[in-house]
């Protein structure tokens, strides 16, 4: 790639960033919890997961489908802590060690295997629920999917518009 065609990729991703922050300036006014501050690093971490699933359309859903089951495997834990809050400060150890052992078993499930997509929403959904005042697990997994599925979109957006970039150059 030459230096001409490296710069208008990078023009065009910079566009992109324009765009995602405005876009989460306009909506998050219309969110369940964090109206005031947005949300837009989930969109930023789902970007990037979308390079890590391989910059393709299946590896966009895989992803998504990621973020399904880390949201899931999280409210799976909080509610086995709940279970076991007897047990005080190992409440959510004990209900990460019960839950983590059986997602791991999705690694053998076709759609439902790319694990990385899942721990990083289950890393988002609880940076969430631990600092956002006012939150529930149904106004976190909202917000967490809008915003990750967002990011998901803004990772295809890039790889796609640049390959008619780099086509459109080459003319």
């Amino acid at each position: 790639m030459n230096k001409f065609s490296f710069a208008v990729g990078s023009a065009y991703t910079a566009l992109l960033v324009f765009f995602l922050i405005i876009v989460d300036q306009l909506m998050r006014q219309f969110m369940p919890i964090g109206s005031d501050s947005g949300f837009v690093y989930i969109s930023f971490v789902a970007w990037a997961v979308y390079f890590f699933s391989g910059c393709t359309l299946k590896g966009g859903i895989r992803a998504a489908i990621g973020y399904v089951v880390g949201i899931t495997f999280s409210i799976a834990i909080l509610t086995l802590a709940g279970v076991f809050s007897s047990t005080g400060f190992f409440a959510v150890p004990i209900g990460a060690m019960i839950v983590v052992f059986f997602v791991l078993y999705l690694e053998k499930v076709p759609w439902f295997d790319l694990l990385p997509a899942s721990f990083v929403a289950a890393g988002c959904f609880f940076g969430i629920v631990t600092y956002v005042p006012d939150v529930t697990l149904c106004s976190a997994t909202c917000v967490e999917l809008i915003y990750g599925f967002l990011g998901l979109l803004w990772g295809w957006f890039t790889i796609t518009g640049k390959g008619i970039l780099e086509k459109a150059l080459k003319k």
